[in-house]
């Protein structure tokens, strides 16, 4: 049998439930590269998912902690979107992905690991990201580290 190491996901299996909520939490320190903070708007932000589905898997998320589109303000509605289409107009120009999955899921019933701050997920995907690994073995392989990901769509130069 072979071995895939993923190293990095143990601090995910060890990390149990977070206290607090990720997404206010990351938006107040104001460290965007140590966050991988992408982009900031007035009203939102569009981060890279530390557990991606696929490559440059970004999440957009207002900065009040609101559980649904209901409780958003129209500002904050239509920066949620306008955040939405620019970061794909980034991840377009930078990774030239075939195509996206763009979603949100409302409500823990709904898949939503954070059920209590919107936020709508950019999975960026290409022609053939589906191999064997996925439906024979349960695992997806991510080929690049997140830090190499921030740094191509930033332009940001990020320590090792």
């Amino acid at each position: 049998m072979k071995q895939l190491w993923a190293p990095w996901r143990k601090r995910y299996i060890e990390q149990g439930t977070p206290g607090g909520c990720i997404f206010c939490d990351k938006a107040k320190e104001r460290a965007d590269r140590k966050n991988r903070i992408v982009i900031r708007t007035a009203t939102c932000f569009s981060m890279l998912n530390l557990f991606p589905y696929n490559g440059g898997h970004l999440m957009v998320a207002p900065f009040r902690h609101v559980a649904d589109l209901d409780g958003l303000e129209d500002r904050e509605l239509t920066g949620l979107i306008a955040l939405v289409r620019d970061s794909i107009s980034l991840l377009k120009r930078r990774l030239r992905p075939d195509g996206f999955n763009v979603g949100i899921n409302l409500g823990l019933v709904a898949g939503a690991g954070v059920a209590d701050h919107v936020h709508v997920h950019l999975v960026p995907r290409w022609s053939g990201d589906t191999n064997f690994m996925p439906v024979t073995a349960g695992t997806k392989v991510i080929p690049q580290a997140l830090d190499a990901m921030y740094k191509m769509l930033t332009g940001a130069r990020v320590q090792g």
